[in-house]
């Protein structure tokens, strides 16, 4: 076991709640393989208490921090500096500290890229479907508009706030690629192959069999289908992309490369392809497990 001392860095995760988080596995196994003094705790923060928590981590000489729910966008008040993509999305999961506060990064939307392509996908010239315009979606529709994408259709249940997010990602990545439609004008969309992005809550443990879509016919329209959640490791979308020929995928890789990207940010380090996937394995024991 690492020993724990006065040189030792803290790093850790503020949110609310954070009592099931995985991201301490993750960065105290790469601390340990990588030969790296640090130690990565959750830090359960009370509403109000944010600013305070920041600062106080500053003054604690906490090396970063990642931050989630429902802190994501409330953060960005705290900080002393944004990067470029994090300002642009409106939403922080990574603090690094810097000279007299911490900077903002958003390495969900790295490390889902980094997922993507680990598993042979490219974004470039692409034509994908969001399921979902709430936080991850409007994210992950700023990724794919930033990647080269030719077409992203962001489909909710209510229009009016997909429009919102198409025409704010639209005017901030100066594109016009990304459409709002309707939840239920999927059947509209042109008959091709696409990359999906399920990025809702559905069909999250314990609502196994809950799905966005059932119809079999918006399926086989979906080559790759890659859904956020993790838990269960099979969602029902991913079963029915399966059920009619194409490629499906948890959001399990996003969850370790975005732990990969922070942990590198925080240590100027670069950890190999060999430790991530060592990584990755304790985490897919984890959640088989549950």
């Amino acid at each position: 076991m690492r020993e724990i001392n006065g040189k030792t860095r803290t790093s850790g995760l503020i949110g609310n709640p954070v009592e099931h988080t995985m991201s301490p596995m993750i960065h105290n196994f790469l601390a340990e393989e990588m030969g790296i003094d640090m130690a990565y705790v959750p830090f359960h923060v009370e509403k109000g208490q944010l600013d305070a928590a920041v600062k106080g981590a500053y003054g604690l000489n906490i090396l970063g921090c990642n931050v989630t729910v429902p802190y994501k966008s409330d953060v960005m008040e705290s900080l002393v500096a944004l990067d470029d993509i994090a300002e642009k999305i409106g939403a922080v999961n990574t603090l690094v500290r810097v000279e007299g506060g911490y900077k903002g990064y958003n390495t969900d939307i790295t490390g889902l890229l980094r997922a993507l392509k680990s598993e042979g996908i490219s974004l470039q010239d692409e034509e994908v479907i969001i399921l979902g315009a709430g936080g991850v979606g409007r994210a992950v529709a700023f990724m794919c508009a930033v990647n080269g994408a030719s077409k992203v259709y962001l489909l909710n249940r209510t229009i009016e706030k997909a429009e919102y997010i198409a025409d704010e990602v639209n005017k901030k990545v100066g594109t016009q690629c990304v459409e709002a439609w309707r939840m239920d004008d999927y059947a509209k969309l042109p008959d091709k192959k696409y990359l999906v992005m399920q990025a809702t809550s559905v069909g999250l443990y314990p609502n196994v069999d809950d799905v966005i879509l059932e119809d079999e016919a918006f399926y086989k329209k979906v080559k790759s289908g890659y859904d956020l959640i993790y838990t269960p490791w099979e969602t029902k979308f991913m079963k029915l992309v399966k059920a009619q020929g194409g490629q499906a995928y948890n959001g399990l890789k996003m969850l370790l490369f975005q732990a990969v990207d922070a942990f590198e940010l925080w240590n100027d380090c670069k950890v190999s392809d060999e430790s991530a996937y060592k990584a990755y394995e304790l985490l897919q024991q984890a959640v088989t497990k549950r």
